[in-house]
C-alpha cells in the first residue's frame, strides 16, 4: 500500500507543479476555442507558438480558456475565475479583457496577446520599453496612425469618396485623442470622419443608422473584438449602401470586404507564446518590453471591387500580399 501511495504522491506533486495559462476573449464563441486545433486562428496560432517552444498542452502546460462571447459584463467574473484557478499567466486579447485581468490581479502577469495601439498613452503601462507592474506583450499596431494609412489606401481604390463613416471603440476615455492622427491624414486627403461607436453587439444598429444618416460614401473598420466577431454584419451593410470599405482585418476580405490591412494576427499572438514561455522560466513582465508589429498585411477583394464598379489601380495590387478574385 506505501509502495503505491509513493508514485501517486509523487503524481499529484508533478500535477502541481504543471503551469496553467489563462486566456480570455472578449466575443468569441465557445464553440471556436476547443480543442488542440481551435478553429479560432488566433488561438490556434498561440498555441502554435508554444509548441514551438516546447509546451504542449496536457503535456507540461495547461490551458484554461474563457470568453465572454460578447457581453463584457461578464469579463470581470471570467477574470476573477482565471484568478482563483492560480495560473501563472494571462493572456488577454482587448482593452476590456485587459482591464478586467489588472482589477481581478495585480501580481500574477498579464500578456497582452493584441493589446491597444498605445498602451502607455492608454496609460496602461508606465512606457512601452519597461511597462512596470504585471502588464506586458504586444500592441495591436504601430498606433493610432495607421487608420491613416488605411484612408490613404481606400483614397486610392475609391478616389471619389469624401465622407467615410468609423467603426470604432469608445472604451478608452482618451480615444478623441488618439484618433487626431488619423484625422490630420482625413484632411489632407480631402475627407471627413464620422464616428460610431462599436464595443458591443447592440452598438451595430445605432451605428449603421448613424453612418446612414451622415451621408458617409465609405467605411473603415478599426480593431475591435466586435468588428472581427460580427464582420458579416459590417461586411453586408456596405455591400447593402454600396460602400467602399477598408478593414483592420485581413480575414474581412476573405469574406467579402473589399480591402483590409493590418497585423498579421496570427503572428502576433504567435509571438505572445514567447512573452508567456519567458515569464513561465522567471522573467518579470514589468521588465519585457512591449513589442509593436513588425508585419503587415494588405488584402484586396477583386470581386467586391468588381461589384462597387471599381478599377483597383495595378500599382495598388502590386503592394497587396493577398488578392481574392
Amino acid at each position: 500500500m506505501a509502495a503505491l501511495a509513493r508514485p501517486l504522491a509523487a503524481w499529484a506533486q508533478q500535477a502541481r507543479q504543471i503551469p496553467t495559462v489563462g486566456i480570455l476573449f472578449h466575443s468569441s464563441p465557445v464553440a471556436d476555442m476547443t480543442g488542440a486545433e481551435p478553429r479560432h486562428p488566433y488561438l490556434r496560432g498561440f498555441m502554435q507558438g508554444l509548441r514551438e517552444l516546447g509546451y504542449v498542452e496536457g503535456n507540461g502546460i495547461r490551458i484554461e480558456r474563457r470568453t465572454a462571447e460578447g457581453h463584457p459584463e461578464r469579463l470581470p467574473a471570467l477574470a476573477a475565475e482565471l484568478v482563483g484557478l492560480k495560473v501563472a499567466v494571462i493572456v488577454r486579447t482587448t482593452l476590456a479583457t485587459i482591464e478586467a485581468a489588472r482589477r481581478a490581479t495585480s501580481t500574477i502577469p498579464i500578456v497582452m496577446a493584441s493589446g491597444p495601439p498605445d498602451p502607455a498613452q492608454s496609460g496602461l503601462v508606465a512606457s512601452l520599453a519597461r511597462p512596470s507592474g504585471n502588464l506586458t506583450g504586444l500592441s495591436l499596431s504601430t498606433g493610432y496612425a495607421i487608420a491613416g494609412k488605411r484612408l490613404d489606401l481606400l483614397k486610392e481604390a475609391a478616389p471619389r469618396i469624401s465622407r467615410v463613416g468609423v467603426l470604432s471603440s469608445q472604451t478608452d476615455p482618451q480615444w478623441p485623442a488618439l484618433w487626431e492622427p488619423a484625422r490630420a491624414a482625413a484632411t489632407a486627403l480631402g475627407l471627413t470622419l464620422l464616428f460610431a461607436k462599436i464595443d458591443e453587439p447592440d452598438d451595430f444598429p445605432r451605428a449603421f443608422a448613424a453612418i446612414t444618416g451622415a451621408r458617409a460614401d465609405a467605411l473603415l473598420v478599426s480593431e475591435t473584438a466586435e468588428t472581427f466577431v460580427r464582420q458579416h454584419l459590417i461586411i453586408d451593410f456596405a455591400a447593402k449602401h454600396r460602400m467602399p470599405a477598408v478593414y483592420a482585418y485581413t480575414d474581412s476580405v476573405k469574406a467579402g470586404g473589399l480591402m483590409g490591412y493590418g497585423t498579421d494576427y496570427v503572428d502576433l499572438f504567435r509571438r505572445a507564446a514567447t512573452y508567456v514561455a519567458r515569464i513561465l522560466k522567471g522573467a518579470r513582465p514589468g521588465e519585457l518590453p512591449i513589442e509593436q508589429p513588425t508585419k503587415f498585411l494588405l488584402a484586396v477583394n477583386m470581386r467586391t471591387a468588381r461589384a462597387l464598379g471599381l478599377t483597383i489601380p495595378p500599382s495598388l495590387l502590386l503592394r497587396a500580399e493577398q488578392v481574392v478574385d
